[in-house]
């Protein structure tokens, strides 16, 4: 049995307790149909990041860092559980087939984002 959310929300009370989603995508049927579907499939993560919903997104290496099997993660920014599968839904990654999806709820509550700005050069960096 599972701690209650509420127990959970409490003992973080103060941290961010951003709720998101996180979408871990599987390939189906071998690297192939990936490679297809690339190109549509990063319009559409663009057109979600421009949008707001996205929060984070990229492949997962293999274990040895050398190579990628066509499986990643993508954080989404959602109102519900099912919003979020519907926007993993309309990639068109998974339309095609070519991943299968699962969306887990995450609550965010630790971490750090450093960034810089340099004014005279008009350069971002992120840490």
């Amino acid at each position: 049995m599972g701690v209650p959310k509420e127990e959970i929300l409490g003992a973080t009370k103060g941290m961010l307790q951003k709720q998101v989603y996180v979408v871990f995508t599987t390939p189906t049927n071998g690297i192939g149909p990936v490679m297809e579907n690339l190109a549509e499939h990063l319009k559409y993560q663009v057109a979600i990041e421009r949008a707001g919903v996205m929060v984070a997104a990229g492949p997962n290496w293999t274990d040895d860092e050398r190579s990628w099997d066509g499986d990643g993660m993508v954080v989404i920014r959602a109102a519900s559980l099912e919003e979020a599968k519907s926007i993993a839904a309309a990639d068109p990654m998974h339309k095609s087939g070519a991943r299968s999806f699962k969306v887990r709820p995450w609550l965010l509550n630790e971490g750090v984002m450093k960034f810089s700005v340099s004014f005279s050069d008009m350069r971002m960096r992120l840490d």
